[in-house]
């Protein structure tokens, strides 16, 4: 456990130092700062206003960016290590390969969930200082989606890490991924379904299943109860599991899909040639 603190530690060390981590926090930093200035939350739409409203607005953002950034820069954690020849010298210590492996995991969790959470906690400031209704609970609620959303993201990073060797084909992986997981299976995927005439059961199962989705319609929820925003397929939800159901979905599901991933990817960096 000693090992794979310091592990951490000396990731979440170096990412700092990053061009990339800045970047990454940067972004979300502004884009908070860009959505007061604009005025969004002393607009209503659909009846949200204030920091309600602006959180709306960060879902969408949050839903494109992060899974992204999250790929990118983890499927680099040990591919980049094993290139730069920096996985032999960390393995010439003491050093077992779930320490190195977990170690490196937690401190890149850290890292990429820190910008998400400061950003959140600098929008929460702001509305306060201009006096706008706090929904406490409804920002835990959503801190404990992008925590959870970011890990599923982040196993799936570490699992292509651990699989492919070439950084450049880790990169476009990741990016095909990502595409994949917004614009195919929304898009190409469901429509092929509805064109094919499949049980709407078995669209909204399929929908169900990606995470970005999942996300989407989780955070949508804690703000719109009947979730009139995604039309006919909020009755599938609300009548299977209900409001809370699926919160309890939104969270558990991407937790578990993250760990899959990452003990799948510990599982070929552990067979495989290391080096």
């Amino acid at each position: 456990m000693r090992n794979m603190m310091l592990i951490a530690k000396q990731d979440i060390t170096g990412s700092l130092r990053s061009r990339w981590f800045i970047g990454y926090s940067l972004v979300f930093i502004f884009l908070v700062v860009l959505i007061f200035v604009s005025g969004v939350t002393e607009s209503r739409v659909m009846g949200f206003t204030g920091l309600t409203r602006m959180l709306l607005v960060f879902i969408q953002a949050c839903n494109i960016i992060m899974p992204v950034f999250v790929l990118v820069t983890t499927v680099r954690s040990i591919t980049g290590d094993r290139e730069s020849n920096v996985l032999e010298y960390m393995l010439s210590f003491p050093v077992s390969l779930f320490s190195y492996y977990f170690g490196k995991l937690i401190g890149r969790f850290i890292i990429i969930f820190l910008p998400l959470l400061l950003a959140l906690i600098l929008s929460l400031i702001i509305g306060v200082l201009k006096t706008h209704q706090v929904p406490v609970d409804l920002f835990v609620l959503y801190i404990g989606l992008l925590a959870f959303n970011s890990f599923a993201f982040l196993g799936i990073g570490f699992f292509i890490s651990s699989v492919i060797k070439s950084m450049e084909f880790a990169l476009g992986i990741s990016l095909f991924v990502w595409l994949f997981l917004i614009a195919f299976i929304d898009a190409a995927l469901i429509g092929l379904m509805i064109k094919q005439l499949l049980p709407e059961t078995v669209v909204y199962m399929a929908a169900l299943l990606n995470p970005v989705q999942v996300f989407r319609i989780g955070a949508i929820s804690l703000f719109d109860p009947v979730l009139s925003v995604i039309g006919p397929a909020s009755f599938f939800i609300l009548d299977t599991v209900g409001r809370a159901g699926y919160t309890i979905y939104a969270l558990i599901y991407p937790l578990i899909l993250g760990f899959l991933f990452a003990f799948a990817g510990y599982f070929v960096f552990k067979k495989n040639d290391i080096l």
